[in-house]
């Protein structure tokens, strides 16, 4: 795609070619077209390039990589993805966005969430049933990381969120 700016009225999720079970997430969630920031970011990321975006609270972000993220997964049986962000909250926000495009259920994307102040058993669990999704804090991140709970090497799709804040 070229560097231009593209609106969200030259756009549709449609237009993208999204996984069927992802465009009925998109459809259930409310989404009719994507903000600017998606648009633009959503078919380099589909692409397989690396996406640098700032965008005001409110305009789509988080939508912004998790739709590809979420595609990816679907289209591929291998791999995995890690979001890491500052803050236990905004890691929260960011498992619900993922929660509504794969489904709280889905056995073809199992997910981990792995943040502070949260039990190390329960996220022991998540992570021993080989999650595809994994959001977190760095701290948590870290110390599974360091417990070899947690490996890095099949990670397809990487996102750091909010990182002028770590």
């Amino acid at each position: 795609m070229p560097n231009t700016i593209v609106t969200s009225t030259q756009i549709t999720f449609a237009d993208l070619k999204l996984a069927e079970p992802l465009m009925r997430a998109i459809a259930d969630s409310g989404y009719t077209h994507p903000t600017p920031v998606q648009a633009q970011a959503i078919p380099h990321a589909l692409a397989g390039r690396d996406i640098l975006g700032s965008a005001q609270n409110g305009t789509g972000k988080t939508a912004a990589f998790a739709i590809p993220l979420v595609n990816k997964l679907l289209n591929s049986p291998n791999g995995s993805a890690r979001v890491l962000t500052p803050t236990r909250e905004l890691a929260r926000q960011i498992m619900d966005v993922m929660h509504l495009m794969v489904g709280r259920n889905n056995r073809d994307i199992p997910t981990a969430f792995v943040i502070g102040g949260e039990s190390m058993g329960k996220q022991f669990a998540q992570l021993r049933g080989k999650p595809r999704l994994i959001v977190g804090t760095p701290g948590r991140i870290n110390d599974h990381l360091e417990r070899k709970n947690l490996r890095l090497d099949d990670a397809s799709f990487l996102v750091l969120d909010e990182t002028d804040r770590m």
